[in-house]
Parts: structure tokens; C-alpha cells; sequence
């Protein structure tokens, strides 16, 4: 099941390395003869320098292969997804690296179900990109392109997912850090809708994301803490640069990891829903087993990638996943994660309550959270996992869904290698901050010698 350019979410390389006008020609043509010369495809793109020029690529491939593309501009990913349920489209591909640095991009493929496509689909274009099997028209056959705007369409389905009566009646203020990316043409029109007043932060769409960067890590979110607190807003929301994540902060301006987040969610759903089943990647914190536990739900894991958590909801019939980056799996809107939804669920679970955000956060399981990464290319990183799982002693308890978890009495961590990025990741989480650091002292030495060997 190996595969050479998919990696957790979606294909993703450096313009002008990977990601050339030959690579996406080729790709979107391996991409389209999926649809054997028939069919419809949603087109959209994030904000980043190059989604120009691989948009147009994306849309002459999918011409010459007979199809009928619909274009929505510069959107949300989320937004792609609504769209190819809501058009009854065979596909959908998204122009984006997502939260990776702007020298990057990539594409995402969607399925008709609004799904990304499974592995089983993402090796068979491979195959044809591989063998060039290409399956273009006659030139009086070509497909046409179609421009729609289906914003409205998509907030309407988030705003009938919520109770917006409650929200509007609570008369909240939010501050929300688009990133300059594509959640800025969504999120803040969205909340505004709900009667939530809204202070934007690197609102403006920006493919170098100058502001703070694309992805909303909680050190790189001090602007929006500090606007958030000083105008006494009732939280914060980041989005990473195609807006299917999102990172919250309380009133006090404090900024969460996004597991704190899925937490909330998962203690309100069960709260609220017969269906007590809660789908998370194994990287998530043990707090979401506490609740669970305590909510009389159940916790079913999946290896990491969003298309793992959604495939698991459709097949098993569950209504809410998480994923400890911030990403929200609302089945009752769409089982995919939605940072616009996020934004509008967390705004509706305050509204229905008296206290505060942080008063909430304070109510949950407190573990010790720690990540960290270490450089590795890509080629070596199957040779890497090989020499840490050869170094760990028999006695650790060991779960190797993805990657491996190391179980330890006092806490747990996880390394694997990135899908997206030619890095390791090393998650650890505790009871203590004094032993979650001893624990990540443990997985970075692992890796670090782990590399050592491999060089």
C-alpha cells in the first residue's frame, strides 16, 4: 500500500520541485481518467502564489478528458466538499498545501461522497500517472468550465446546523485569525450571520502568509490573544491556510492545542446525542477516554489522517470525530473536518451555557501535552521506523497503527512519520509536565539515533 506522491492528505511538494506544470498536467490527467471521459468536477483553490497557475493545469486536464468542471475560486476546503454533495458531482480537487509553508502546494482529491479518495484510489492514479495511461477526448468532445459561487449555499447548511436563536440572544465577541488564507472569504461573514460580533486578524488573503504564518500553532497565535483579551471577547478561533482546521482561545486570551477543543465537542455531543461514538487518530489525548467513559460513549481510534477519522464515521454510522490539530468531524453538516463549523459549534455550545470558555476547559481531564519534530527525507524514513522499532525493549507496551505508541505507566508517546512533510513527529502527552518532558526526551533520543543509523 506504499505510495510514491499521496501522502496523509493529499499530494503535497515545493513549486518548482515536485510540484511543476509537467507533474500537475500529468497528475490531473491521471487524476480525470479515473472518470473514464465522463462527469463533473468541483474545482477550487487556498490563497497561495502558485494556485493560479496549478488551477489552470488542473481545469485543461480535466477538458481534455471530456469532463465538465465548475469552478469556485479561491474557497475553503470544506466549502469544495459541501459543493460535491450538494452539486451531486463525481469529484472534486482542491488546490492546496493546506498548513504547509507558501513555497508549497499540492491537490486534494475528493470523491463523490466529499470525502478525500481512499488509498485504494489514490494507487490506482498513481498507477495510470505511473504508466501515462491517459484517457483524453477528441477535440470537438472537450468539457466546458462552469464559474459558481456557492458560499451562501454552504454557510446556510453550517447555520441550520446550529442554534442560531441561542447564539443571537448570547450577543458574543469573537476574534478570528484567518492566517490570510481562505478562511478569511468564509468564517467571518459566517459568525457575523449567527449575530456574533467579529474582529478579524490577517483577514486579508495573502498567499506568503506574512501575518503569522499557515499553520495555527498556539505560539504563533499572540496577536489574536492579545486583541482577544484586551477587547474582551468570549474567544478566539485560528484557521491553517484552507480553513478545514481550527484552533481555539478563551476569553482570557489563552490559546489551546486543538485537543482541548475535541474534548469540548465530545463532552457537548454526548451530552446532547443518543449516539455516544466519538472517532479520533491515535495521536489524540487520553481526556477524550475520560469523557467517553464518564458520558457512558465510546472512543474508536483510527490511524492519523483525516480521511481515516471520516471513512470510520460513514462505515460505522458516528456522528462526531477530532483530531488532536484542530480538526472538527461534524456528521450532522459533513463528515469531514470544517473550521467554519468548528468556529460556529464552539459559538453555539457558549451560547447554551453561563459559563466562561475557560470556566469549561477547567472541567476537563488535565494531561501535560508535548510535540515536537525532527528532520528526515522521505527516502529514508521507512529505514528510520525499522531501526526505532528494532531499539524499543520488549517490556513497552507498543500500539503500531500508525507509526508506533509507546504506553508508559505515567503517560504515552507517539512517533511517526509525516504523511505531509519530510519530518518525524514525536507526540507525548502525561500527567505531569515534568514527566510529558521526560517522556519527549525518550522519543526525540529514539529518533535521533534512529536517524544516526540511517544516514
Amino acid at each position: 500500500m506504499n505510495r510514491k506522491y499521496f501522502g496523509t492528505n493529499g499530494i503535497r511538494g515545493v513549486v518548482g520541485d515536485l510540484i511543476t506544470p509537467g507533474f500537475i498536467s500529468k497528475m490531473s490527467s491521471a487524476i480525470a481518467s479515473m472518470l473514464k471521459n465522463k462527469g463533473t468536477v468541483i474545482i477550487g483553490t487556498d490563497a497561495r502564489l502558485s494556485s493560479p497557475f496549478i488551477k489552470n493545469n488542473v481545469i485543461s486536464s480535466f477538458l481534455a478528458s471530456g469532463i465538465e468542471v465548475i469552478d469556485l475560486g479561491l474557497v475553503p476546503t470544506p466549502l469544495i466538499q459541501f459543493a460535491v454533495k450538494h452539486l451531486h458531482a463525481n469529484m472534486g480537487v482542491v488546490v492546496t498545501a493546506s498548513h504547509n509553508p507558501p513555497q508549497f502546494n499540492g491537490l486534494k482529491v475528493i470523491d463523490h461522497d466529499g470525502i478525500e479518495i481512499d488509498i485504494r484510489k489514490q494507487l490506482k492514479v498513481e498507477e495510470i500517472f505511473k504508466k501515462e495511461q491517459f484517457t483524453y477526448v477528441p477535440w470537438n468532445e472537450n468539457g466546458s468550465v462552469t464559474r459558481m459561487n456557492l458560499k451562501q449555499e454552504y454557510i446556510d447548511q453550517i447555520v441550520q446546523s446550529v442554534n442560531i436563536d441561542s447564539i443571537q440572544k448570547k450577543k458574543m465577541s469573537v476574534v478570528v485569525d484567518t492566517g490570510n488564507g481562505a478562511g478569511s472569504v468564509v468564517t467571518p461573514e459566517l459568525l457575523r450571520q449567527l449575530g456574533v460580533r467579529v474582529i478579524t486578524v490577517n483577514g486579508n488573503l495573502d498567499g506568503r502568509f506574512p501575518g503569522r504564518g499557515s499553520e495555527p500553532t498556539p505560539t504563533k497565535l499572540t496577536e489574536m490573544s492579545k486583541i482577544t483579551l484586551q477587547s474582551k471577547c468570549n474567544f478566539s478561533v485560528a484557521h491553517d491556510g484552507d480553513a478545514d482546521r481550527a484552533i481555539f482561545g478563551d476569553e482570557k486570551g489563552t490559546i489551546f492545542f486543538g485537543d482541548k477543543s475535541i474534548v469540548l465537542f465530545e463532552k457537548w455531543f454526548m451530552s446532547k446525542h443518543e449516539n455516544k461514538q466519538f472517532v479520533t487518530p491515535v495521536s489524540s489525548s487520553s481526556a477524550v477516554v475520560d469523557i467517553a467513559d464518564a458520558m457512558g460513549g465510546k472512543v474508536i481510534w483510527t490511524p492519523v489522517g483525516c480521511i481515516f477519522v471520516s471513512r470510520k464515521m460513514i462505515s460505522n454510522n458516528i456522528l462526531l470525530g477530532g483530531e488532536e490539530n484542530g480538526g472538527l468531524f461534524y456528521g450532522l453538516h459533513q463528515s469531514v473536518r470544517d473550521g467554519a463549523m468548528a468556529a460556529a459549534l464552539m459559538a453555539n455550545i457558549l451560547a447554551e451555557t453561563e459559563k466562561t470558555f475557560s470556566d469549561l476547559v477547567l472541567e476537563l481531564p488535565k494531561y501535560f501535552q508535548k510535540k515536537d519534530k525532527l528532520p528526515c527525507p522521505n527516502e529514508l524514513k521507512e529505514r528510520v521506523m525499522d531501526h526505532i522499532v528494532a531499539a524499543i525493549p520488549e517490556t513497552v507496551e507498543l500500539i503500531d497503527m500508525d507509526g508506533v505508541k509507546l504506553i508508559y505507566e505515567e503517560g504515552w508517546v507517539l512517533i511517526r512519520p509525516s504523511g505531509t512533510e519530510p519530518i518525524f513527529r514525536i507526540f507525548v502527552e502525561a500527567k505531569t509536565e515534568k514527566k510529558t518532558n521526560e517522556i519527549m526526551a525518550k522519543g526525540m533520543r529514539l529518533v535521533q539515533d534512529a536517524l544516526q543509523k540511517s544516514g
